[in-house]
């Protein structure tokens, strides 16, 4: 019962952009913003490059037309963090795609590093433009350290996956990193970070959901290996993720594309308690969840029931191994 009030309320205050760090005041609001600045300045002291670039044709020996594939959002999305284009997400999604569909994989990355939620409709407008059969979007992050409101942030993103499911194409969005497990954080500013970060993420699942796309959390899982190995998980900024944690988040978020395009069944496993739940419940549960997947359900053939529209909540054994494959550049 308390974690069921506690999705709730969390899921609830994410949904209406409560909370996070907007939510401080006075001392506690100046302490923040101190910190905030200090970590920044440590961040921006290793500049990045611009990430790699990765876009081309994966499986060009496969029979069969080529499936488009899309990346979408922030420097999560571009890639950013490492120097070898296969070491991006981007690079690691559409291999991993190939193989699995036995087909060629068109691979065009319009994310862009420092974006933050309101550049998702000119993204969005770039993406259509190369009939894509799946999109993923990553994208969160620089609405929490810029303070976007979470309604304002998900609004965009409700809109992206609307207008990407209207055109046909699939879409798995990877939800809000978990901000606290960056290295140059300091308390209180790295439990806010995490607050924030989960609120968003939870606002970010019900959004995808309702327009009919998949969330994976991305925060929960890479949370703890961040944590626990910060020195292989980050790249020199000691803010963006290096190769080993980009093919973490590939790896998690890899099995809901396959999913998503009909390629694997979905098969939850009752006894790790999956199954069919109010979107809201979904939605907290998997910003607290390691690699949770959230996607549309329905009950005796109704999408929703009295508490809102119904989701399916999958949990990842595994993840599957992922090797970097270079493209065939067109």
């Amino acid at each position: 019962m308390w974690r069921a009030f506690t999705a709730r309320r969390i899921a609830a205050a994410a949904a209406y952009g409560g909370g996070g760090i907007t939510a401080l005041g006075g001392i506690t609001f100046g302490l923040v913003v101190m910190e905030a600045r200090l970590a920044r300045k440590i961040i921006q002291a290793t500049p990045n490059a611009d990430p790699p670039v990765a876009d081309g044709l994966y499986g060009e020996s496969l029979d069969g037309s080529p499936l488009s594939l899309v990346m979408i959002g922030d420097s999560t999305a571009a890639g950013l963090g490492v120097h070898d284009p296969e070491e991006t997400p981007a690079a690691l999604l559409a291999s991993g795609l190939s193989a699995i569909a036995d087909r060629p994989v068109r691979l065009t990355n319009v994310a862009r590093p420092g974006s933050r939620s309101h550049a998702l409709p000119e993204q969005v407008g770039q993406a259509l433009q190369v009939r894509p059969d799946m999109a993923v979007i990553m994208i969160g992050a620089n609405d929490v350290t810029g303070r976007v409101p979470a309604a304002e942030s998900v609004r965009h993103l409700a809109d992206a996956v609307g207008r990407l499911r209207a055109s046909g194409c699939h879409v798995v969005v990877g939800t809000c990193p978990d901000l606290g497990s960056v290295k140059p954080l300091m308390q209180p500013l790295k439990w806010i970070a995490r607050r924030a970060s989960r609120q968003l993420a939870a606002a970010q699942t019900i959004a995808v959901v309702e327009h009919g796309g998949r969330s994976v959390s991305l925060g929960d899982l890479l949370g703890h290996e961040f944590a626990a190995d910060p020195r292989s998980m980050f790249s020199e900024d000691r803010y963006h993720p290096s190769a080993r944690g980009y093919a973490a988040a590939s790896a998690a978020v890899l099995p809901s594309m396959a999913h998503a395009l009909g390629l694997e069944p979905d098969m939850p496993d009752p006894l790790l308690g999956e199954g069919v739940l109010p979107v809201y419940l979904a939605a907290a549960e998997a910003a607290e969840v390691s690699g949770t997947e959230v996607s549309g359900a329905s009950v005796a053939g109704r999408d929703r029931g009295p508490r809102g529209r119904w989701a399916t909540l999958l949990r990842r054994r595994s993840v599957p191994d992922i090797t970097p494959a270079a493209p065939d550049v067109a």
